[in-house]
């Protein structure tokens, strides 16, 4: 095979499977590791992969930039109604507390909150606690809100989540991959994203399928920290397989 054709195959094969490292490309056509990496890297200058420690993955699965809340909101709508809906499963008993994190998938889960079940609500999330006032014990996180995601974030709520230990955890991410954990673009939703995981006894990431296989800047979590992924029936068999392997319950909903 010519290295053109090897090439070419290659970033097919990172295509398909997201990322791919540089130990099973030098099996898979039997070559060296250094003739993986002189690969990857022409194949990087084309700006066909992006290469990665150890490896490679496709030119999509590192997000660039930030969306904003409204374009979010209609992205994979139906996928998000289903995630939320099979996220009460999650719920503590009576009397339990939740925290809700910012984002559109955690979002939709407050207006399905049984209203005759008591609990306290602990949330980062201007959207959440408009749609939970009057209904629960609601607790909103003090600091600076980004109006991009419209999320509370700062020194005074990453204070507040350290003091607290609550059941549940309903954690929204921008991109998640196994090597890289949980992640999202901005460093200060990062900190609370980080602070509310650590305050809860049992972490549920709600996702769709387009954030799995992907990198952002900001890692706020490894993927060891979460005990179940709610995200849609779009998601990759080896993705379900590769994250089952980490002890993670993943649901398809």
């Amino acid at each position: 095979m010519y290295a053109e054709e090897r090439q070419q195959a290659i970033a097919g094969l990172i295509g398909q499977r997201g990322r791919v490292s540089v130990a099973d490309l030098a099996d898979a056509y039997e070559v060296t590791t250094e003739t993986v990496r002189r690969d990857l890297a022409a194949l990087d200058r084309l700006g066909l992969i992006r290469r990665v420690h150890g490896g490679a993955v496709s030119a999509s699965a590192i997000t660039l930039g930030e969306t904003g809340l409204t374009e979010r909101e209609h992205s994979h709508a139906q996928a998000k109604d289903r995630i939320a809906a099979a996220a009460l499963a999650y719920l503590p008993h009576q009397g339990g507390s939740v925290v809700l994190d910012a984002g559109t998938t955690t979002a939709r889960i407050a207006p399905l909150l049984p209203a005759e079940r008591e609990l306290t609500v602990v949330t980062n999330s201007i959207p959440v606690a408009t749609r939970c006032a009057g209904q629960h014990s609601l607790q909103v996180l003090g600091g600076r809100v980004r109006g991009v995601t419209q999320a509370v974030v700062g020194d005074q709520a990453v204070a507040t989540l350290t003091g607290l230990r609550v059941d549940v955890a309903f954690v929204g991410t921008n991109a998640l991959t196994v090597d890289h954990g949980l992640s999202t673009p901005d460093l200060d939703e990062a900190a609370v994203k980080r602070a509310l995981v650590r305050c809860a006894n049992l972490v549920v990431v709600v996702a769709d399928s387009s954030k799995i296989g992907r990198e952002d800047l900001v890692r706020f979590a490894p993927v060891d920290a979460v005990d179940v992924l709610v995200t849609d029936t779009d998601l990759d068999p080896s993705a379900r397989t590769e994250l089952e392997a980490h002890g993670i319950e993943v649901v398809l909903a």
